[in-house]
């Protein structure tokens, strides 16, 4: 009768190394931001893994770093970020990372022709005084240009392809896999980019209120028409000069929807409503619900243009 041999720890280590000799090294890609990690997940799905630094509910305006964070961004093979006028909190650690580990995107040649500049300067027209002092020292929008490029469907496809790119130098033995990543994004995303055109071409020219000002690369490639925002920075609620002119807006039926955020769902928005006919509707810039994945970026434009087209239409 034969006794099954029970294998030792030392026989299990000595499996586990011989396996690790044998299997491709992994190049652990993190992004910053959610957005940016449904970016880098598609082309990098079945390559390598891809963690996202921002946990679910916290704020890319005001996230400071922890120990944890560090010592992933340091491990990792490749960083994705838009940019220190974006991510304060990034600069010191991607400055300690080794060349050619980081992408920062509104650095890229791609990307640059593409910037549309910020709005601080209209904010600061409306409420001067307290609001523009409290907002002297946010570095998120004192930059030229708006910095939400994951808002752009163009500027994402140029972001894949700077990752496909780095990606390859990482890992050429799976160029086929991320050509084929690579295809399937850019044909994936045409194709919702056309569905959204259509769905949101009924509620062009209808006027509507965002709690911050977020959206703009997405309202400009499709052609919505912002009425306003309540704030640059969503941190600091707006001042009472900008809640009257918004009410007064409101009142006159130049905009039939506000829009809040699932993070920042400030009782002045409901305040400020109060008493019009005008709808609220939820707007999430960050798609909190939504996993990275293949086909995550193009699911959260696609909830997005939901998000807007439900509230303006009235659904």
């Amino acid at each position: 009768m034969l006794h099954k041999i029970k294998p030792t720890f030392a026989t299990l280590a000595g499996l586990a190394f011989a396996a690790s000799l044998t299997l491709p090294a992994q190049a652990a890609v993190v992004a910053s931001v959610k957005p940016l990690g449904f970016i880098a997940a598609a082309i990098a799905d079945g390559v390598t893994p891809v963690q996202v630094l921002l946990p679910d509910g916290a704020s890319e305006h005001d996230y400071a770093l922890r120990p944890s964070d560090v010592k992933r961004l340091r491990s990792a093979d490749l960083v994705v970020w838009v940019g220190p006028e974006m991510e304060a909190f990034m600069p010191k650690a991607v400055g300690q990372l080794p060349a050619g580990k980081s992408i920062e995107l509104a650095a890229l040649p791609t990307v640059k022709p593409l910037l549309i500049r910020g709005a601080d300067d209209d904010d600061r027209g409306h409420d001067e005084g307290a609001q523009a002092h409290d907002e002297s020292g946010y570095s998120h929008h004192h930059g030229e240009y708006n910095m939400h490029l994951w808002m752009s469907p163009e500027i994402a496809r140029q972001s894949a392809v700077a990752i496909h790119a780095k990606l390859l130098e990482l890992m050429p033995q799976s160029r086929d896999k991320l050509d084929a990543n690579l295809q399937h994004f850019e044909a994936e995303l045409a194709t919702a980019d056309s569905q959204i055109e259509s769905q949101l071409a009924p509620v062009k020219g209808k006027g509507y209120f965002v709690f911050h000002d977020a959206y703009s690369y997405f309202e400009k490639h499709y052609g919505l028409t912002q009425t306003g925002h309540f704030t640059v920075n969503p941190e600091i609620q707006p001042g009472a000069q900008r809640l009257h002119q918004i009410r007064t807006e409101l009142v006159e039926h130049k905009a039939v929807c506000v829009f809040a955020e699932p993070q920042f769902r400030p009782a002045v928005i409901d305040a400020v409503a109060r008493g019009t006919n005008v709808r609220s509707g939820t707007l999430d810039p960050l798609g909190t619900a939504i996993t990275p994945g293949r086909d995550s970026y193009v699911k959260f434009l696609s909830q997005l243009s939901t998000q807007y087209a439900s509230c303006l239409k009235g659904a």
